[in-house]
């Protein structure tokens, strides 16, 4: 996973902790396992839970909050005491995705029926919980977040769009397994700008297979940058 060293040093420290957690338990203390994942679309944040379950050889379960919130009384706070209860029960990292589904300030200040209730349940729920699990939630819109559910999470992540080493590295990795060596980075990092690692991801493979089906070992600059500068239009 290609992340910028004071993101990767963040993730390190937690991955430290979580396999060092009986030696801080030992000293009264707790382990970094609540996590709040903030940024925009396609920076990883979903890799980094991925990586997470990865590297502590614990299963990933995702949790959709949107589709989780149903119109009856009681009905979404009933499930997730049961998602609660599964992360006390079984280890694992739990990723809560589309957080601001309940987190945003427009649903509490202008909804006082199922999402504010929901809302307070999971608060409840994640401030009683002494799980041996690590619990992430990821959201693309922090900004809409109530601030005071910032202080609830042992740790407050922000994802951005890649620096230039960062991008040239997801592109090199990517195209690894073609020859990129006459490729112009230059002019591929300039048409990369603005784009998020998984849209850097998507274009390098799509120029890597139209490599492919011509026959072609080596990547094209052309072919690159078609590719990137397609990716950013889509967007638009």
């Amino acid at each position: 996973m290609a992340l910028d060293d004071a993101l990767r040093a963040r993730i390190d420290r937690i991955l430290l902790e979580q396999r060092q957690r009986e030696t801080i338990r030992a000293h009264g203390m707790s382990p970094l396992r609540k996590l709040l994942l903030v940024g925009p679309p396609g920076t990883g944040k979903t890799t980094t839970a991925a990586a997470l379950a990865g590297e502590l050889s614990t299963p990933l379960f995702t949790i959709q909050l949107d589709g989780l919130i149903t119109k009856y009384l009681g009905e979404t706070a009933a499930k997730l005491r049961l998602i609660f209860e599964a992360i006390q029960q079984t280890r694992a990292v739990y990723l809560f995705d589309e957080f601001d589904a309940l987190g945003g300030e427009r649903a509490a200040r202008n909804e006082v029926g199922e999402i504010r209730r929901v809302l307070n349940s999971f608060l409840q729920f994640l401030e009683q919980d002494d799980s041996d699990s690590i619990i992430v939630a990821a959201t693309n819109h922090p900004q809409i977040l109530d601030r005071a559910l910032f202080r609830r999470f042992d740790s407050v992540i922000e994802y951005r769009l890649p620096s230039e080493n960062v991008a040239e590295e997801v592109m090199r990795a990517r195209l690894s397994l073609l020859d990129a060596s006459e490729v112009n980075w230059s002019e591929a990092l300039d048409a990369a700008k603005g784009l998020s690692h998984s849209d850097i991801t998507r274009a390098c493979e799509h120029a890597a297979k139209n490599a492919i089906l011509q026959h072609h070992t080596r990547i094209d600059t052309a072919e690159l940058v078609e590719a990137l500068i397609e990716r950013r239009a889509a967007h638009q």
